[in-house]
Parts: C-alpha cells; sequence; structure tokens
C-alpha cells in the first residue's frame, strides 16, 4: 500500500523522487512550505520568527491521496500523485499544493503538470557545489492585482505584469513579500539573487543559488490583517524615537564641527524645528577608520553637547566599505572580517579610491564594527547612524563574484542590508539603549525589527522620480518596512537658484512633510571642494541645502511646513505606535483602509499618511490644480478650507504652489487637524 503523506506533530510531509516537500503551520492563518532534494530541510532563519505556540497548531486530515493541513483562515490542500510517465516510461512521484481561504475560495495553486507538457511545479536544477538553481511556479488570477516587493525605481503600482530583479542596488530594495486583493500575502523566504516574475499566465520565483524551497503564506481578510500576520512572522518594527518624528536637515556634505554647528545655531535662530542634524560621508580620514577626522572635527563630544542644549540629535554617517588604506584594514582582512571577491583582485569598490566590504553577515565582524562605533561615536553621546551602502555597493554587481562568511552572494546577498542593521540595532541594545532608529539605504524581509529606517537611495531630482517615490512608499509600506523616507529634493544636483528646482523643491517638501520621516537631503549646486590645512584634497562637498537657501519666495513656505510637521508630532506618534504594536504601514495605499473601494486598489499619486489623513501630492511641474480621489466609507474634509465632501467621488482641487491637497477622514484627532490648518495658513 502506498503511503503518500507523513503527519509528524503539525507537519505535513511528503517524499518522493527525492524531494522532501514539508508544510506547517506558522503563525495565525499561515503557513510555511519548504522542499529540499536528498536532504531533509534545513531551519533557516533568514526573516521568520518561530510563531507563538498557540499560533503553531493545524488541523491536517489524510485521506488517501490527498491531504489537507488547515491553519486558521488559510487551507492547503496536497495532492500526491504515482504514475507513469508517458514521455519515459517510467514511475514518476509528485506532489501538488493549492491554498485556499476559509470560504473554500482558491488563491492560487502550484503549476500543474500540463498532461503531456510535464511541467514541474518545484525546480530544483543542480550546480556545481552541491546547491541547486531554483525555480516555482504558481498559477493565480489573471486578474488579481499584487502590492509590495519593496522599492523598484519605477511609477507602478499594481505589480501584475510586471518582472523584478531579486537583488539590491543603489536605490533598489528588494523585499520579497507580495499582498494579493484576492486576500493572501506571500514571501518568498529566500536571500539569493534571483527574480520574480507576475503574469497574466503565472506566478514565478527564482534563485540563483540555494539549497532548498521556502516560502510563506499567509490569509487575511483584509490588507491590515495580512500586515498584521506578516509583522508577527518576520518581526515588528521599534517604537519610532521621538527624534524620528520631527524634522531632519542634511547635505552633501557638511564637512567641519563648525560648518555644521552654524546651520544649527541658525536653525534655533530662526525658531525652526529641527529634530536630527547628519554628519555624512567623508567625516572619516580614510573608509573604514569609522571615526571623526580631527583637523575638520577638532571636539565631536562638545559638538555634541552644544547640540543637546539646543535639542538637536547628531546622526553620523557609517559605510561598510573599508579603504585598503584604512588603519583597520590589515586586521580586517586577516581575521576574515570583509568580503572576498571569488576572482579577480580583491577590491570591490573604488569611489575615492580602493577598497573592501565589511562582511555584515559574520557575527564576529558586526562585533567588530560596532566596537570601533561604541568607541568613537557612542563615547561622543552619538546614538543615531546613517549606514549608508548598505546593497552593499559594488562597484559592479557581479553578485557571482562575491562570498560572505554565510555563503555566496548568489545564495544568501539580500540578507546583507538586514544583518547590517542588526549590527548596530544588537550592538546598541547591549549597551542598553532602548530607543533605535538607524537610516538605511536598502532593507530585506525582517529588517523592520532592528530599527531600520529605509530611504530611496541616490535618486534623480526630478517630477518623474518624485513621482516613483510615492509608489515606492505604498509598496515598502505592505512589504513590511514601515519607516521610509526620500532625499527631498531628489539627490542629484539641483541647482538652489533655479525656478525648476524651487518648484520641485517645494512639491517635494510638501510630500515629505507627510512621509513617515521628514529629511531634507541632496547633492545640490554648486560643488565645493574641501581641502586639509596642509593643501591636500578631501571629498568634496555640494551646495547649500538647508531651508534658507533656495530664495526668499520659497523660504517661507517651507518654514509652513515645518510647523506643521511639528504639529502632526502627536497624530505622527500615534501611527508610529500603530507600526509597532500591530504591524501596520504609515504611508499606505488607500486600498489597505478602504479594500471594498474598487478605485482604491488603483490609486497610485495619493497615499494615506495614518489611517485618516489622505495626501495628494502635486507630482507635475507647473501644475496648480489637480483630481483626488475620495475613497467610499468616509466623509472627507478639505485641510485648506474646511469644505466637507462624501467619499466615493472625485474632485478637482486647487493647489498653488504653498499648498498640498490634505483631506482629513471623518473621526480624525480634531486639535491636530486644527494645529497643522493653523501652521499651514499662517502668514
Amino acid at each position: 500500500m502506498t503511503v503518500h503523506f507523513h503527519v509528524e506533530g503539525t507537519r505535513l510531509v511528503w517524499r518522493g523522487d527525492g524531494e522532501t516537500v514539508v508544510v506547517e503551520p506558522w503563525g495565525r492563518d499561515s503557513v510555511r512550505v519548504r522542499s529540499r532534494l536528498m536532504h531533509d530541510i534545513v531551519d533557516h532563519d533568514w526573516a521568520l520568527l518561530p510563531p507563538a505556540p498557540a499560533h503553531a497548531e493545524a488541523d491536517v486530515v489524510v485521506a488517501g491521496d490527498t491531504a489537507t493541513l488547515t491553519s486558521g483562515r488559510l487551507r492547503v490542500v496536497a495532492t500526491s500523485r504515482t504514475g507513469i510517465q508517458l514521455q519515459t516510461g517510467y514511475d514518476r512521484n509528485f506532489c501538488h499544493l493549492a491554498f485556499f481561504d476559509v470560504d473554500g475560495r482558491l488563491l492560487f495553486q502550484e503549476r500543474d503538470a500540463g498532461g503531456s507538457l510535464a511541467l514541474v511545479a518545484r525546480e530544483h536544477r543542480p550546480i556545481p557545489g552541491g546547491d541547486v538553481r531554483l525555480t516555482a511556479s504558481f498559477e493565480s488570477a489573471s486578474d488579481e492585482r499584487l502590492f509590495g516587493m519593496g522599492q523598484y525605481q519605477q511609477d507602478v503600482l499594481d505589480l501584475k505584469g510586471c518582472t523584478l530583479e531579486l537583488a539590491h542596488r543603489n536605490s533598489q530594495s528588494s523585499v520579497p513579500f507580495v499582498l494579493s486583493d484576492r486576500g493572501y500575502g506571500f514571501l518568498w523566504h529566500n536571500p539569493a539573487i534571483g527574480r520574480a516574475t507576475f503574469a497574466a499566465n503565472g506566478t514565478r520565483w527564482s534563485a540563483e543559488s540555494t539549497d532548498q524551497l521556502d516560502y510563506w503564506v499567509t490569509a487575511g481578510a483584509t490588507p491590515r490583517d495580512i500586515s498584521r500576520a506578516y509583522a508577527d512572522a518576520t518581526g515588528h518594527t521599534p517604537m519610532m524615537p521621538e527624534r524620528g518624528l520631527g524634522f531632519w536637515q542634511c547635505k552633501l556634505r557638511y564637512s567641519s564641527q563648525e560648518e555644521l554647528l552654524a546651520v544649527a545655531r541658525e536653525h534655533k535662530r530662526r525658531g525652526l524645528p529641527l529634530d536630527v542634524i547628519v554628519a555624512d560621508f567623508f567625516h572619516w580620514p580614510r573608509m573604514g577608520d569609522f571615526r571623526f577626522e580631527e583637523e575638520f572635527w577638532p571636539d565631536p563630544a562638545a559638538m555634541v553637547r552644544e547640540l543637546d542644549e539646543l535639542g538637536v540629535e547628531l546622526m553620523v554617517s557609517v559605510w561598510p566599505q573599508v579603504s585598503l588604506e584604512s588603519e583597520n584594514y590589515a586586521h580586517m582582512k586577516k581575521e576574515n572580517l570583509l568580503v572576498r571577491a571569488e576572482r579577480g583582485l580583491d577590491v570591490h569598490m573604488s569611489f575615492e579610491g580602493p577598497s573592501a566590504f565589511l562582511d555584515a553577515t559574520n557575527p564576529r565582524a558586526r562585533a567588530f564594527v560596532w566596537e570601533r562605533c561604541r568607541e568613537n561615536y557612542g563615547g561622543h553621546g552619538i546614538r543615531t547612524f546613517w549606514l549608508d551602502e548598505a546593497e552593499p555597493e559594488y562597484g559592479l554587481y557581479d553578485y557571482d563574484n562575491f562570498r560572505y562568511h554565510a555563503g555566496s552572494v548568489l545564495q544568501v546577498g539580500n540578507v546583507y542590508p538586514q544583518h547590517y542593521a542588526r549590527a548596530f540595532a544588537e550592538g546598541q541594545w547591549g549597551d542598553g539603549e532602548t530607543e533605535v532608529v538607524n537610516l538605511l539605504r536598502t532593507a530585506w524581509a525582517g529588517s523592520q525589527r532592528y530599527g531600520a529606517l529605509v530611504w530611496s537611495g541616490d535618486i534623480a531630482s526630478t517630477f518623474a522620480a518624485l513621482r516613483a517615490q510615492v509608489t515606492a512608499g505604498i509598496h515598502m509600506g505592505v512589504a513590511g518596512i514601515p519607516w521610509f523616507t526620500t532625499d527631498i529634493g531628489g539627490f542629484h544636483h539641483g541647482d538652489p537658484d533655479a525656478e525648476d528646482f524651487r518648484e520641485l523643491l517645494v512639491r517635494w517638501f510638501q510630500f515629505g512633510t507627510f512621509c513617515p520621516v521628514m529629511r531634507l537631503h541632496g547633492d545640490r549646486l554648486p560643488t565645493t571642494p574641501v581641502h586639509a590645512a596642509d593643501g591636500s584634497r578631501r571629498s568634496p562637498s555640494g551646495g547649500p541645502n538647508e531651508v534658507w537657501s533656495f530664495g526668499d519666495a520659497v523660504t517661507p513656505v517651507l518654514e509652513r511646513y515645518l510647523f506643521a510637521r511639528e504639529a502632526l508630532r502627536p497624530y505622527t506618534r500615534e501611527v508610529m505606535r500603530d507600526a509597532h504594536l500591530d504591524g501596520q504601514p504609515v504611508l499606505r495605499g488607500l486600498f489597505h483602509e478602504f479594500p471594498d473601494d474598487e478605485r482604491c486598489w488603483t490609486v497610485k499619486d495619493q497615499y494615506l499618511f495614518g489611517p485618516d489623513l489622505l495626501v495628494a501630492p502635486v507630482m507635475e511641474a507647473g501644475a496648480r490644480s489637480r483630481s483626488v480621489v475620495l475613497p467610499a466609507g468616509a466623509e472627507w474634509t478639505d485641510l485648506w478650507t474646511g469644505a466637507v465632501f462624501a467619499g466615493g467621488g472625485e474632485i478637482d482641487v486647487e493647489a498653488p504652489l504653498e499648498r498640498i491637497p490634505v483631506f482629513v477622514r471623518d473621526g480624525a484627532q480634531p486639535e491636530v487637524v486644527e494645529a497643522v490648518r493653523a501652521a499651514l495658513r499662517a502668514d
């Protein structure tokens, strides 16, 4: 008698043709699926946390060649077959998985064999070294809508029809969690370099090099339910510290202690709110020294004390690049704390000189870099870090040419930014710091639990780039990264004296006011050379990038939005609490709160800041009005005029340069709304 399935505790196990498949409950309404060739499955903890005992139970029923595992709202039906393959005449064993909701509606299923096509849903193609090149293929509804996956620099909301590289680049964060409007979420729990394709005729996930198939599925009645389950599975973001609720000032780059302090003093002289100011890259002697260069930053402790008296926190940039001339390079190279090139010269980047990357997947490397940063930054009272280059940004993205402690980059490359954030969060927590927020350029699944605030990288200073940041912010929220921000004004250049850039800057500043974190940054014109006292060159600085740097007509507008952000603080704090406790995005697509309104699944140029503020940025040059979709199921009050509109319609609103259309949901905090309105309408 053929035994098709085994039940091992709450696990459903199938074996055949050298493959082992395991399906098990993994959280409320959720399961984890793994399969491996010729071995038992491996308990990788790349992003998933152990489920709570109460949510690790399931009902498993086996009836001959069919088995059903039910975990809350999710039901998995496994069908086993043994038969003759016509093409070869040999026996073939296979197991097909289909996923249903509690009402019996098919969510998606593995690709069928297709009769004589002899298709394979789980293709493990062996490659030299023992790993496999993996492809997992699924059948899904052609009309479903998909969201998440992190940030890709494209103005696309519905990902159905897209193919996405599963790899990080500067301004690209691959976070492989996708939410379907059919009521499920899917995490590709594999940090390998690969690709995801969401086609009309099916979904395909691939990994260039891996040891097993591993994914997680949850079912939910609403996007809120799915977000909550995903946060439970991969970790909740901490509570945002108070300094994350206000305004952050940055430029490329303050080249000295005195220049940075002068800006903070001017903010306070003008009476302008300021929570954080940033010492950007090349404040160090050499990359990888992890300390201030004494000539330009003679007394960091005194600088931090003065900033503290002004009510301002200092954030410092830390790069994972280690120059071959760094005082730490020889030690780190000898102790295997650096990434290793598989071929050619062991140089990974050559920005301001050849360098190699810290291996953040190595626990000893994480401990080493935190020890240096504790001594040289933490010892001065600094507790906020800008963890730049977190992809990491190889000179050429030849992913097959580098190896980490955790494996080759082809196998594990996407986990790097999560471990980079982990190095600092665990170091800070170990030292007793309870309010961790660190800025990174990239994230992967689980990064949020290490206090990772992710910004969208070195993007262009254009309206097209601004439009892409709205969809990027929505997708990042869906992908479980609630702390998201952008360089207000874009990063690449932008001339403060040019009228077209000033218009862009105002519109971006308005958008930034209603983002999870409001941060002004960019490499502005003109570039300013920097030299040491002996005449030797240092990395240059960009042009002025303070709120008073863009002309007398612009400055009052930006100042009003600074005060509006400050007035939002009580509301933003509660939205951040919702992210922390319940796993909800801060910047949300309209569908997140209004899934029953079909239009809300298609609106890509508006979003919700928390549950109650509908934001409609102006993202076209010269535009002084725009149309706004008002979701059904609520009444909406124009923040500027006080006019009330019923939901379910679309209206045209005026949007002069000083105004961003914002609508308030009925029941929102009235005192906050009045404070924001007063700040924005101040003369």
